[in-house]
């Protein structure tokens, strides 16, 4: 059996500069120069320093260098349950973002006690800033990072707290246009499939839509509430069918609004043709060409880069008045309207 060596077992600590200066036959502060952008020293010592490190495997230590007042580039992201498909969507989207600017994102995903504790955790980190992109443990999170003053970016909904900037889609007015295109259709008795009320903008697509209806003199012909995933809009729509009479359906996302429709194939109903389904988000799921989902588009790109934009002014001017941005959502004509 072969015998292990004293180090077997534990850990290998990291490559220091110390190391790095050893190697080169330099000081200390000249490795810490060779990797400072500016700072001046001698050429052929940088390119000692420079090829000690490579062979090495050397990488400076980020976070050591804001205990120097310098920005971590950390930045967190509260992003709940993810129960659908357009928060998984403008999650990656929002890390690819928070990537191509130089940021490094920590993602905090799940809901309870274990996100908390998640939550308590990442705030020991020197953050440049956290990104709320769910509603859930908000009001706790805000608290905490107002006390450790580190500025906070709320997306999807609006916090009124001192150092939050908000990014918020107009959700009554983008179901307004939904409104507008069922009565277009010549629609009479329209079905609402909502979301749950923890969400803020269920109450906001919901109400926008009753404006809608009132407005063009569309009667609601049924509500059932979903969970904004696929099988509650499926379910939703099939127990609308026993319930109520209806020409038209909205959908507060467009997860539901797939399920609405697999419920009204099942139930012989001939979508566009006899009745009008429109969802919410514009998922890439919507774009299938087996659903070609007639959809409101909640436009993730225009969030990422409202929330960069945020983040930038927050980061240089951190005393700035709270910012809110509001977004638009687009009319997205498909095939089941």
């Amino acid at each position: 059996m072969k015998r292990q060596g004293p180090a077997a077992g534990r850990r290998l600590s990291r490559v220091t500069a110390a190391d790095v200066a050893e190697i080169a036959g330099v000081s200390r502060s000249a490795v810490s120069r060779a990797f400072t952008e500016g700072a001046y020293l001698d050429q052929e010592k940088r390119e000692r320093i420079l090829l000690a490190a490579h062979e090495l495997g050397y990488q400076p230590n980020a976070l050591a260098a804001t205990l120097q007042g310098a920005r971590s580039n950390l930045v967190a992201v509260f992003a709940g349950e993810m129960r659908n498909e357009y928060d998984k969507e403008a999650t990656s989207a929002l890390i690819a973002g928070l990537n191509a600017a130089g940021k490094w994102p920590v993602v905090i995903a799940g809901s309870g006690d274990h996100a908390r504790d998640a939550v308590t955790q990442v705030l020991r980190y020197p953050l440049d800033a956290m990104i709320l992109r769910s509603g859930s443990l908000a009001t706790e999170i805000v608290d905490l990072c107002s006390k450790l003053h580190i500025p906070v970016i709320a997306s999807g909904r609006i916090i009124d707290a001192e150092r939050v900037d908000n990014i918020c889609l107009r959700n009554h007015q983008a179901a307004l246009l939904a409104a507008d295109l069922f009565a277009q259709r010549g629609r009479q008795h329209v079905a609402l499939v909502g979301g749950p009320d923890d969400f803020g903008a269920t109450a906001e697509r919901r109400n926008g839509l009753l404006e809608g209806l009132v407005k063009h003199r569309l009667t609601l012909a049924g509500e059932i509430k979903g969970n904004y995933t696929t099988e509650s809009g499926y379910f939703a729509t099939q127990r609308l069918l026993e319930q109520a009479d209806f020409d038209g359906i909205f959908c507060a996302n467009d997860a539901m609004a797939i399920g609405a429709l697999g419920a009204l194939k099942d139930a012989g109903r001939a979508v566009s043709q006899d009745i009008s389904v429109i969802g919410f988000d514009d998922i890439e799921m919507a774009r299938w060409p087996t659903i070609r989902l007639t959809t409101l588009r909640n436009p993730i790109d225009d969030m990422v880069a409202a929330v960069l934009c945020c983040l930038d002014r927050r980061l240089d001017h951190p005393q700035a008045q709270e910012e809110t941005v509001l977004l638009d959502a687009e009319l997205i004509l498909r095939d089941t309207h």
